[in-house]
C-alpha cells in the first residue's frame, strides 16, 4: 500500500504579517524565504503577504553598493552600517551571494565578514543566493526590500556581487547607487568600468588608509575630472567622488552626508517619485517575464519539442533562433487548445 503524502501546510500569512510588523527576526526571515520560494502555493501566499505589507514600506533609504572583488565591500558595509545604527537608524543588508553554476551552492559568508553588524540588534543581514539569475541579483530582492521596510528598517543596503549585469539590476531597484573603487600605485584606479560609473550616484575610493591615503586622494581628483566628461543621469545631481576607509572608519560620515543630500535633492525636484514609479513598472515587466518563462518551461509539449531541438542543435540541423521560434510556436498552440 502506497503511503499517503501529506498536503503541504497552509502558510500563516496573518502570523507573518504580524511578526514582520513586530520586528520578529525569525518571522522576517521566514517571510523572505517565502517570497524567494518558487513553489506555486508559496508564490500565491507571498503575493498576499506583500499586498498587506506594502502600505508599511517605501519610506526607507534604499542604497545599492557595488565594487569589484577585493574592494572591501563587506568591511565597508560592516563599519558604515554600525555608524548608522549608532545614529539611531535601523539597517537591513540584503547581500547577494554568488551561486555555483555547477552545484547551485552559495557562499553565504556575509554574516562572518560583517561580524560587528551581525550582532547589532538594530541591524538585520540577509544573505541570498543568486541562483543563476540574470545579473547575479536574486529574483526576490525587490520583495525582500518590502519585507524589511515593513519591519521598520529605515536604511536598506543591497550589496551586489560586482560582476556582469548585477550593477544595472541593483541600480534599478534602489534610490542611491554607491560605487566603491580601489586606488593603488601603478594603475591609479583598478576595476573601473565606464558603464558602472554612468550608473553611479556617488563614487568612493575605499581603503584610503595608511600609505594609500595620498594615492587615494590623487585618484579621486583624477576620477572627478573624468566624470565631468560623462553626461550625468540627472541634471540636478553630479556624482561626487570621495575617499574613505571601512577599515579605519574614516570618511564614512561624508559618504552618508552625500547619500542624504542626494535624497533631499531628488525629493525636492520630484525625481524621487518618478524614479520609484519607473522602478515599479520595471518590476512589473520583470515579473511578467519571470512568470511567462516559468509557464513555458512547465508546458509538457514545449518540453518534448525542446528535447528534440537540443538534439538538432547538437547535429547542426537548426539554429538557436529557429529553435526558439519553434518553442514559442509550440507554446502558442498548446495554450490555444481547450484546457491549455
Amino acid at each position: 500500500m502506497t503511503p499517503r503524502t501529506r498536503p503541504p501546510a497552509p502558510v500563516d500569512v496573518d502570523g507573518l504579517v504580524a511578526g514582520v510588523r513586530d520586528g520578529n527576526r525569525a518571522l522576517i526571515a521566514r517571510a523572505i524565504t517565502l517570497v524567494e520560494s518558487t513553489r506555486a502555493d508559496h508564490q500565491v501566499a507571498a503575493q498576499e503577504l506583500l499586498v498587506r505589507l506594502t502600505p508599511f514600506s517605501g519610506s526607507a533609504q534604499r542604497i545599492g553598493i557595488s565594487g569589484v572583488p577585493g574592494v572591501g565591500k563587506s568591511t565597508f558595509i560592516n563599519t558604515f552600517g554600525s555608524m548608522l545604527t549608532r545614529q539611531g537608524h535601523r539597517v537591513a543588508v540584503l547581500a547577494i551571494d554568488p551561486s555555483s553554476t555547477v552545484s547551485g551552492g552559495s557562499i553565504l559568508g556575509d554574516k562572518t565578514r560583517m561580524s560587528t553588524l551581525s550582532y547589532d540588534t538594530n541591524a538585520y543581514i540577509r544573505p541570498s543566493p543568486t541562483s543563476g539569475t540574470l545579473g547575479g541579483v536574486t529574483r526576490a530582492t525587490r520583495e525582500s526590500i518590502v519585507v524589511v521596510e515593513a519591519a521598520g528598517f529605515d536604511v536598506v543596503i543591497v550589496e551586489t556581487v560586482g560582476v556582469g549585469q548585477s550593477e544595472t539590476s541593483v541600480a534599478e531597484m534602489v534610490d542611491c547607487f554607491l560605487v566603491l573603487l580601489l586606488a593603488r600605485s601603478g594603475d591609479s584606479l583598478q576595476g573601473i568600468k565606464k558603464g558602472v560609473l554612468e550608473l553611479a550616484d556617488i563614487v568612493a575610493i575605499n581603503k584610503a588608509d595608511g600609505k594609500h591615503v595620498h594615492e587615494a586622494k590623487l585618484a579621486a581628483r583624477e576620477l572627478a575630472d573624468a566624470l565631468h566628461l560623462l553626461q550625468p543621469a540627472n541634471a540636478d545631481w553630479s556624482p561626487p567622488v570621495l575617499t574613505c576607509s571601512g577599515l579605519d572608519d574614516t570618511g564614512l560620515d561624508d559618504v552618508w552626508a552625500q547619500i542624504t543630500s542626494h535624497r533631499e535633492t531628488f525629493e525636492r525636484t520630484g525625481a524621487m517619485a518618478r524614479k520609484r514609479t519607473a522602478q515599479q513598472v520595471r518590476w512589473m515587466w520583470a515579473a511578467v517575464e519571470d512568470q511567462l518563462l516559468g509557464r513555458l518551461k512547465a508546458d509538457g509539449q514545449v518540453r518534448a519539442v525542446a528535447d528534440q531541438l537540443v538534439e538538432a542543435l547538437g547535429e547542426g540541423s537548426t539554429t538557436p533562433t529557429r529553435a526558439a521560434a519553434e518553442i514559442l510556436a509550440t507554446f502558442d498552440v498548446s495554450r490555444s487548445r481547450p484546457g491549455g
